[in-house]
């Protein structure tokens, strides 16, 4: 009897825990295709795992998308500079990043974030499948060296 109640209560505390994925770099995002996107902030989504700005880009004829970009967990960006108020809808903003593996989406994960005042900041992930391009602080200089940012 205590077992049948052990496992039932087991049953029900996974099947109302939320499951969060996560998922590595590599497998949303294509290394191979940067981008650049540079407009005024329309929304931000201060959400884990990862945060997410969106932008209205103008291209080159005029026309305007709108774009999601990933950034990191709000925790980790707080951390880096990257805050509410530095993210205020209408801000302009370059961000460098790359773009989602699925082309049709207007989607990116974002490296770096520069601001009207020149001020850049880190804000993409890190690990499987990111580019080791220096942008992220905390990656190795040398191997077997810890990143700049002492991680």
């Amino acid at each position: 009897m205590r077992t049948k109640f052990l496992l039932s209560a087991a049953a029900l505390l996974l099947a109302t825990t939320p499951i969060l994925g996560h998922h590595a770099f590599g497998g949303e995002f294509d290394p191979n295709k940067p981008v650049l996107l540079k407009g005024p902030v329309t929304k931000v989504e201060w959400v884990n795992p990862h945060a997410w700005i969106h932008l209205e880009v103008t291209k080159d004829d005029g026309t305007k998308e709108e774009w999601m970009v990933e950034g990191g967990t709000p925790n980790t960006l707080l951390r880096r500079g990257v805050t509410r108020e530095s993210l205020k809808v209408g801000t302009q903003l370059v961000i460098d990043g790359y773009q989602a593996r699925d082309h049709s989406l207007l989607r990116a994960n974002g490296r770096n974030v520069t601001y009207p005042d020149g001020k850049k900041l880190f804000l993409g992930s890190s690990g499987t499948g990111a580019p080791t391009d220096g942008a992220d602080p905390t990656e190795a200089t040398k191997p077997g060296q810890r990143g700049r940012g002492g991680f």
